[in-house]
């Protein structure tokens, strides 16, 4: 009777080894990446906190005046040469915004800066986008021609697709086209968020 259960344990230890075996040897069939060179820059971020760092970049930062974006446009990127023949520099429309009070410009950069972890957060599985949405849609209730809300917009066009219809973020949400159109009480964006004066 004991033999009988050492035959069943080396047979379940024989199992294990060779699903392991298939394991390792199905695993060299995969083809590899390709291994990037130390030149090419990091496109794509790696982890959760990459992503984050790059959304803190790319929303929390004020947009550059037009004259700094055609200035770096017409710029070569590094020492490298093209065959490709330069083509004139599409000129950044100009935008227009409301200066906010000093109380309104706080208010709206907490929101603001909830909004874009919520929009990195949302990117996770079995998470959403509604705190991003709700800070958003107050940004844009609240100072709704303000530098702000240009970014809160910013923010909801950047979401996925289905988290659009999910949300019912509607087309006026969307719409970024009324910041490059002069409006009463807009001023030209020179490169800073201005405060309304006193």
């Amino acid at each position: 009777m004991n033999t009988f259960w050492l035959k069943i344990a080396a047979l379940a230890v024989v199992v294990v080894v060779v699903i392991v075996l298939i394991g390792v040897f199905s695993s060299s069939e995969r083809p590899r990446p390709a291994v990037e060179s130390a030149n090419e820059p990091e496109t794509k971020p790696k982890t959760f906190y990459d992503q984050a760092e790059k959304d803190k970049e790319k929303f929390l930062a004020e947009p550059q005046p037009v004259e700094e974006q055609v200035r770096e446009q017409n710029q070569p990127a590094g020492n490298q040469i093209s065959a490709e023949p330069v083509r004139p520099a599409v000129k950044p429309a100009q935008l227009y915004f409301r200066p906010l009070s000093e109380i309104d410009n706080i208010e709206a950069e907490r929101l603001l800066n909830v909004a874009v972890p919520g929009r990195s957060i949302g990117r996770l599985p079995m998470a959403g986008f509604k705190l991003m949405v709700d800070c958003c849609r107050q940004i844009i209730s609240k100072w709704p021609d303000s530098w702000y809300a240009y970014r809160a917009k910013q923010l909801l066009i950047d979401m996925p697709e289905r988290f659009r219809e999910r949300y019912k973020i509607t087309k006026e949400e969307l719409d970024i086209s009324e910041f490059t159109k002069q409006r009463p009480g807009t001023k030209p964006f020179n490169g800073t968020v201005e405060e309304e004066s006193p």
